[in-house]
């Protein structure tokens, strides 16, 4: 059985939770859940589940964060991004794959090399935004360099599709998802 960890349980998780609560029925997975507010993780998961568990964990506690990480297969960090370094130092201590939601930092990625040396994938956000969206970008913008072509602007809204009944009168068709905060961030980094 893969045990699957799950450090954070805020609103970023309110479809993945379910989701990995359904691979536990396909895919033989255990699941556990774990945030600093331990009334949240217990919400998210809702109807207990065999091989389905939350607990509160504050990833300052190392001697509590190494504990579960260490039992861990796969460990997903979904807590702010500055707070996966200490998340994946013990990953990599304990030899728990890792998944983020967050962008790829330089600190992150530092420990490429040691994740690769001990077999294990380290994945950060590859999702709609900015994953699928840059490389399909990308894929196009070389294909114009290819060709000769020089970029001289490039603009991109990402984001993925409304349905109908949710789109209303909105001009875009488009609607945050995330955090305003990282949408803030994330305009920072430019285009790519």
């Amino acid at each position: 059985m893969t045990s699957v960890l799950l450090i954070g349980a805020g609103l970023s998780t309110q479809s993945l939770i379910p989701y990995l609560k359904n691979l536990i029925y396909t895919h033989d997975i255990s699941l556990r859940v774990l945030d600093q507010d331990i009334g949240l993780a217990a919400a998210r998961v809702g109807d207990s589940l065999l091989n389905c568990s939350f607990d509160a964990l504050d990833i300052r506690q190392t001697d509590a964060l190494e504990r579960e990480v260490s039992a861990a297969d796969i460990t997903i960090s979904m807590v702010p991004a500055h707070m996966h370094l200490s998340i994946a130092n013990t990953c990599l201590k304990y030899r728990s794959h890792l998944l983020t939601a967050s962008y790829l930092t330089p600190e992150m990625e530092c420990l490429h090399d040691e994740a690769k040396k001990k077999g294990l994938i380290f994945l950060s956000e590859c999702g709609l935004d900015p994953g699928i969206d840059h490389m399909s970008a990308m894929q196009l913008l070389n294909r114009i360099r290819e060709k000769g072509g020089e970029i001289k602007l490039f603009e991109s809204f990402t984001g993925g599709l409304l349905s109908p009944s949710s789109e209303g009168s909105n001009p875009w068709r488009y609607k945050f998802t995330w955090n305003p905060r990282n949408v803030v961030l994330a305009g920072q980094g430019g285009g790519g």
